[in-house]
């Protein structure tokens, strides 16, 4: 039986993502959810854990889109139907993206 080992309380979020890891060109995701402390989405390539890169989506609040950009880190990789459920955490992300991850998160 997996045992979900999130801490922090997740948003479910649907949106288009571009991934940029370290040596590889942009790709596209789809988000899943995200936390105080990262993301989840589904993508069509299997990534290793510990692998780093950048990853870019909008949050839509107030009417309006709030772009979020942060480097990241792959924390897991698994495959579900045809495609891979990676989950992110976000590394030392800038003021202005943990500010606009937290107000959607309210």
């Amino acid at each position: 039986m997996l045992v979900d080992q999130r801490s922090a309380a997740r948003k479910i979020v649907r949106a288009k993502a571009v991934v940029v890891m370290d040596g590889l060109p942009p790709q596209p995701g789809r988000t899943i959810d995200i936390s105080g402390t990262g993301v989840s989405l589904t993508y069509d390539h299997k990534l290793a854990v510990g692998h780093m890169g950048q990853v870019t989506f909008e949050l839509f609040m107030d009417g309006k889109g709030q772009l979020v950009n942060s480097r990241c880190k792959v924390n897991y990789c698994i495959f579900s139907g045809d495609q891979f459920k990676i989950g992110f955490t976000f590394v030392s992300p800038d003021l202005a993206t943990m500010a606009t991850v937290n107000k959607f998160l309210r």
